[in-house]
């Protein structure tokens, strides 16, 4: 089994700054169920595509699963192209989500002492050129 840890080769990295806040295009690279008795999550480790200076940059984030939280995951499985039949039946086939590609707004907050990402917003891979020309280029 094969594991991958974030900022694990910094003496070797290419010299790439870490993510900001921002909206990227990015691939679903992982994406798994965790459970937690009060409130059960999605992680999902996703691969920026653009912008170029920042490409193959990852970032994990989650996806709550809550009777609250549903809309968002709802939202976030639309926009990303998921199979409307399994969303339909009200089913997360975990394989299927991997390589799918949208935009993602993230944000970072400190809980606990650990830096985490949020996702704010979504929306469909086909709407990248609109939202991403008003944003400073990283």
């Amino acid at each position: 089994m094969k594991r991958y840890v974030q900022g694990l080769n910094q003496a070797t990295s290419s010299g790439k700054e870490g993510l900001a806040e921002g909206i990227y295009l990015a691939r679903v690279e992982r994406f798994s169920y965790c459970w937690h008795a009060q409130k059960p999550y999605y992680t999902a480790i996703f691969s920026v595509i653009e912008p170029k200076s920042l490409a193959g940059s990852r970032f994990c984030a989650r996806l709550y699963c809550t009777p609250k939280a549903l809309w968002k995951l709802n939202w976030f499985l639309r926009d990303f192209g998921y199979d409307t039949e399994l969303l339909a039946h009200n089913e997360i086939d975990e394989r299927s989500l991997v390589g799918l590609s949208g935009v993602v707004k993230i944000t970072s907050s400190v809980v606990n002492g650990t830096s985490l990402f949020s996702l704010d917003g979504f929306d469909r891979r086909s709407r990248w050129e609109l939202l991403s020309v008003g944003r400073v280029a990283s």
